[in-house]
């Protein structure tokens, strides 16, 4: 039987930081396509609401940086 792998945060911050990034790029591809004219108008109200739902992640990104920063700072990992 395998025994569970232990909670290997010591990447988190920065995986969560390349996420973030990712999101961001998404974004403002994004947004450059919305400047196509031969794209529709339901097309583009599919991209505006892709890019919404993008900002709420950046947000949850942004606060699960910040956690796992004080979690690494009050357990000293680096």
């Amino acid at each position: 039987m395998q025994k569970p792998n232990k909670d290997d945060r010591s990447n988190n911050v920065e995986r969560l930081e390349e996420m973030a990034e990712n999101t961001q790029q998404n974004m403002q591809e994004a947004n450059e396509t919305m400047d196509n004219a031969s794209l529709t108008a339901s097309q583009k109200e599919q991209i505006k609401e892709k890019n919404q739902h993008r900002q709420e992640s950046l947000e949850q990104f942004q606060n699960e940086i910040q956690e796992e920063k004080a979690y690494r700072e009050g357990n000293d990992l680096k």
